[in-house]
């Protein structure tokens, strides 16, 4: 956001969409949550008074979910931007600028397991957006699930419900084939959770005409060539709070706590960055660089 300017309107400004913490007030007619829970909660971009890199954060109600004693603070912290983003681009409507592919969400009625025996393939399988996506993919009964991903983090993909690993470093041409050879079933949704050009090309190379893509940067496919396949695109924008895309937030964060007690949504791994909000500065720089299957935590608290 920083580099890009997004949501930047004036400096000093304040970063950050994931947090998890300990309530310590609630305003009038909070329900849901009490002081002393451990929650998780969605922040959003267009307000700096929410984001994250601080100790103490003001949370909307609505986007906040108890965190079940079998995961930590820490593990907590890392689910809720990557979670969203799999989610608004699977069940959130289609639509422009930001929107999904419109699925039936697995906490509706008719949700889970609805597109059993239909294949979905996802580039950038052990970024966190791509592990959340797998494990969404699995709760909507997609099989086989076929990802992209270095082959150390095979055995770590396939516990999140992942069916096949194709090695990240194959070349992109060969992806059609490799797929084709995993399933005679036509792929009819894609997710690219890396988005560069040459990976949203090697996509759609894959999906079937008619079928349905995402991704998480813009699109820079030629939209004659997508008119000519019948294939949608769409881009997605992890923020529930927008209204556009509050339906399915909303329906994310009442049932998201059941999901984690349960295991079905599961923390990516983390690094806890030392000198809490001190070590975030670096810890971009390593994210920059490239990390893998990997997320970074602060603890703002240990701040000096």
């Amino acid at each position: 956001m920083a580099e890009m300017g997004l949501y930047v309107t004036e400096w000093p400004i304040l970063f950050g969409a994931d947090a998890a913490g300990v309530v310590k007030k609630v305003g009038e007619g909070v329900t849901n949550v009490a002081v002393g829970d451990k929650v998780l909660h969605a922040g959003t971009f267009a307000d700096p008074a929410v984001k994250t890199f601080q100790q103490y954060v003001v949370m909307h109600s609505d986007f906040v979910a108890k965190v079940p004693s079998n995961i930590t603070l820490d593990q907590a912290a890392t689910i809720p931007l990557t979670l969203a983003t799999a989610a608004l681009g699977l069940y959130d409507k289609k639509q422009k600028p930001f929107g999904g592919i419109g699925l039936t969400a697995p906490w509706l009625e008719g949700g889970r397991g609805k597109y059993a025996g239909q294949p979905i393939f996802i580039i950038g399988g052990a970024t966190g957006v791509g592990q959340h996506t797998i494990q969404l993919a699995k709760l909507s009964g997609f099989s086989p699930i076929i990802v992209t991903a270095s082959p150390s983090n095979t055995a770590y993909l396939q516990s999140l419900g992942a069916t096949h690993v194709l090695d990240r470093h194959t070349p992109l041409s060969e992806l059609p084939a490799l797929v084709r050879a995993l399933t005679p079933a036509p792929i009819n949704v894609g997710y690219d959770a890396l988005g560069y050009p040459e990976t949203q090309q090697a996509l759609l190379d894959v999906v079937a005409p008619g079928g349905d893509i995402l991704t998480v940067r813009d699109v820079a496919l030629d939209a004659a060539a997508l008119a000519a396949r019948g294939t949608y695109v769409g881009r997605v924008f992890a923020d529930v709070q927008m209204p556009a895309h509050r339906q399915v937030g909303l329906g994310l964060y009442q049932h998201l706590t059941q999901m984690l007690e349960a295991g079905e949504v599961k923390p990516t791994r983390l690094e806890v960055l030392p000198g809490g909000l001190e070590g975030i500065p670096e810890g971009l720089q390593r994210l920059k660089k490239g990390v893998s299957a990997l997320k970074f935590v602060a603890r703002p608290h240990e701040t000096a």
